[in-house]
């Protein structure tokens, strides 16, 4: 077996990505292969990235490099509940491997939702980029070996790379099979809402210094009964198309509070609040009296809003978060450190917490730079009266130096992986 001591895995991590590369990836595919789990690999491809360097600098193509990775990792993070890696496999390529069990149909539409996140406009020094990514999918068969797979989808990008119409292509020599339409997903969501289908996990969050629980975020997946299971982000987007993001919202959020009702009372719940929530002008009475419905305090309530929530009226969203606040809700900046940072939101908004961004976590134990960007906002923080959170916590070195530099709390593959309501009443009663 091929496998990397974590001393060689992490001197193997690109300069340019922080993500680990072929080799450790190479490592990482045979050693599940040779375990026997069914595995699932994309290989992605920027097309005609060598012209952005021509056309920008390199040093926006080495930023647009770095934003490809973190969406990578973030998409990964919030779609996929098994094991995954997010590689670069040089130059414009990178890989995304999952020893998660997956339809096929659902894989492909993992692959679609992610090459539309890739192609949003990126920020870079030389101006906005927009890239064009393309991607080569595969499921491992039994007795495949990583050469054999790497070897296909290598082929398969290829063939996708010379055809400006096609985004996707299947490593095992087949077309892109048609999965269900977005007609059709839209219709299945109005069944989703109305049957059993919307489930809500919860990922614990802990207290950097002392370890101990302290509550969780609540997310949405939909077990869909041809494709399976559908994270949050792929969820909100066939919402977003059908027009029912603010059913959903309030639909996720009945389920998570009602789950949440049994837990000690000193844990906290975190909500995620949608763009299309707070464009509602009731949304600050309406959000109100659901958690008072539930039986839900306020108090032990956090609202988590992202920059995307915020650009449409940040005036709106600091009026409606104000009320809440008012009313003894906490709210919390998430993913920060990702997009633009616009820290005038800092002073508009009723804040209580700055949750990091798990690129802001990511390299803190192997590099100086990414510490001292983690210091610089922890102290900010504390300038400002706010705790910091810190995702994707995922080993103990990332713990211990968060909670040295001051973060309150974290949540991560560390300690948990997002579980369902039963399993994590037992752990809070344990």
């Amino acid at each position: 077996m091929t496998t990397l001591h974590p001393d060689e895995f992490e001197a193997s991590r690109d300069a340019v990505t922080g993500l680990p590369g072929r080799e450790a990836a190479r490592a990482r595919l045979s050693e599940w292969l040779q375990h026997g789990e069914q595995v699932h690999a994309l290989l992605i491809g920027l097309r005609r990235f060598d012209a952005v360097n021509l056309a920008y600098g390199s040093a926006s193509g080495d930023a647009a490099l770095g934003e490809v990775a973190a969406r990578l990792k973030h998409f990964a993070g919030d779609e996929l509940d098994g094991a995954w890696l997010a590689a670069r496999s040089g130059g414009g390529q990178f890989l995304l491997l999952s020893a998660q069990p997956c339809s096929r149909e659902r894989w492909q539409m993992i692959a679609a939702q992610l090459l539309d996140a890739l192609a949003r406009p990126i920020a870079a020094p030389g101006g906005t980029l927009r890239l064009s990514p393309r991607a080569a999918l595969l499921r491992g068969l039994p007795h495949d070996d990583a050469e054999s797979v790497l070897d296909r989808l290598g082929q398969a990008l290829s063939s996708a790379m010379n055809q400006s119409a096609r985004r996707l292509s299947w490593a095992d020599g087949e077309s892109t099979r048609a999965g269900r339409s977005a007609a059709q997903l839209e219709a299945d969501l109005l069944h989703a809402l109305d049957g059993n289908e919307i489930e809500v996990v919860y990922q614990p969050q802990f207290a950097c210094t002392g370890d101990h629980l302290t509550g969780a975020e609540a997310l949405a997946r939909w077990n869909h009964p041809e494709l399976g299971r559908i994270g949050a982000g792929a969820l909100f987007a066939v919402a977003e198309r059908a027009d029912h993001v603010a059913q959903l919202s309030r639909h996720v959020a009945r389920l998570a509070l009602k789950g949440a009702k049994r837990w000690p009372m000193d844990l906290r719940l975190s909500l995620n609040v949608t763009p299309s929530d707070l464009a509602s002008g009731d949304f600050a009475a309406e959000f109100a009296a659901l958690a008072k419905k539930c039986g839900f305090p306020a108090w032990r309530l956090t609202l988590e809003v992202t920059e995307q929530v915020l650009l449409s009226d940040v005036n709106h969203a600091a009026q409606a978060l104000g009320t809440l606040a008012g009313q003894g809700m906490r709210i919390a900046l998430d993913d920060f450190g990702a997009g633009f940072c616009n820290f005038r939101y800092l002073k508009l908004l009723p804040l209580h917490y700055l949750k990091l961004d798990r690129s802001m976590i990511d390299g803190i134990a192997g590099d100086p730079r990414d510490l001292a960007v983690l210091r610089a906002i922890v102290a900010m923080a504390g300038a400002l009266d706010l705790k910091v959170i810190a995702e994707g916590v995922e080993n103990e070195a990332q713990r211990a130096l968060a909670a040295a530099e001051g973060c309150a709390y974290y949540q991560g593959y560390l300690r948990a992986q997002p579980m369902s309501a039963a399993d994590f009443l037992d752990l809070a009663r344990g």
